[in-house]
């Protein structure tokens, strides 16, 4: 199967693991892009030394081409970010922010640009800003999805732009991947489905309940991170969304996480200062973070929150990375096969 995205990255197939913290870490990285697809290393939860490392073992862990990814608005993504640059990583995935100054450097060693994006005005900024690659992120997906739906985006986007699109929300088989190639995208984006494989560190017992969820499971809403953000529904996840934003409880652990990132409170204190606007939307992450950390890496989803997309309601099983590629991949062809059968 072969699309701009594939040639573009150098993949076998049109199968892309997002930058999911505490997901995304370089095994299943390394497994995904083993698989034939590509991953996208989670900076987010990383200060710069972790970042350098985890770079440094997922080149051990697989010979295929790899990317990483940095959210802008996160407080330490641009020093990730020039640590990315360091090692000439082949992809880098932008997100809530302007790729230009990355793109720039990025193409001078040979690498690509991926930008998220969720909206037409951001998708034919981020063109002109340098990307190579658009990742287009609908309601259906867990975390910072758009309002709108993924087959109604889709579509919207490859018009607006010349760019290869990734499609993002509600993809987890290969019906889904030969919907997406229908709607004009050039590849799939599975979070969700390659977050419950066996490689994936999302505790079991967290995977457990994302496969016993429906499809209505889920929760989407501005006030848990201060981002409209997708959450598999559980009493802790409702709560923290009927509370919303803790300011007491961000000027804690606010701090405490600058330190676990290596970065300077007064720098980051400034930087708040500066864009007034973020200011809310950090402080709603500081206190979402430890959330999200507990119910996936220690499956605690009494006290944490875990971010899923609505597909988790048509996973039934917790197979290895490679089986479900391979899954996804002859289910696409089987359907585009049994589609072409109706149009005679």
């Amino acid at each position: 199967m072969e699309t701009r995205i594939t040639k573009l990255f150098g993949i076998k197939h049109p199968i892309i693991l997002p930058g999911m913290s505490w997901i995304s870490v370089p095994e299943l990285v390394a497994a995904v892009c083993n698989a034939g697809g590509i991953g996208w290393l989670a900076t987010g939860p990383l200060n710069t030394e972790q970042t350098r490392e985890s770079v440094k073992k997922i080149r051990k862990l697989t010979d295929k081409p790899f990317g990483a990814g940095v959210t802008l608005l996160m407080p330490g993504a641009r020093e990730n970010a020039e640590v990315l640059i360091e090692e000439k990583v082949p992809v880098i995935n932008v997100s809530l922010g302007k790729c230009d100054w990355i793109a720039e450097r990025v193409h001078k060693y040979g690498g690509k640009v991926i930008a998220t994006v969720t909206t037409e005005k951001h998708a034919r900024a981020a063109e002109k800003q340098g990307a190579d690659a658009l990742q287009v992120t609908g309601n259906e997906a867990a975390a910072h999805g758009s309002q709108v739906t993924t087959l109604v985006l889709t579509p919207a986007i490859v018009r607006a732009t010349k760019l290869p699109v990734v499609a993002i929300g509600g993809f987890g088989d290969g019906n889904g991947l030969a919907a997406a190639l229908a709607l004009g995208a050039e590849a799939i984006g599975m979070g969700t489905r390659l977050s419950m494989t066996k490689e994936s560190p999302v505790h079991e017992m967290t995977k457990q309940a994302q496969v016993e969820a429906s499809i209505e499971d889920t929760l989407y809403s501005d006030r848990f991170d201060g981002l409209w953000c997708r959450v598999l529904k559980t009493p802790q996840a409702k709560k923290s969304i009927r509370q919303g934003i803790n300011l007491f409880k961000a000027m804690i652990e606010g701090p405490q996480i600058a330190r676990e990132l290596k970065l300077p409170l007064f720098k980051l204190m400034m930087g708040m200062l500066a864009q007034p606007e973020n200011m809310m939307k950090l402080a709603h992450m500081s206190t979402a973070f430890r959330k999200i950390q507990a119910a996936t890496e220690y499956g605690d989803l009494k006290k944490g929150v875990h971010l899923t997309g609505q597909i988790q309601g048509l996973i039934s099983d917790i197979p290895t990375v490679k089986e479900v590629i391979d899954r996804t991949v002859k289910e696409a062809q089987e359907a585009y096969a049994r589609m072409g059968k109706m149009m005679k």
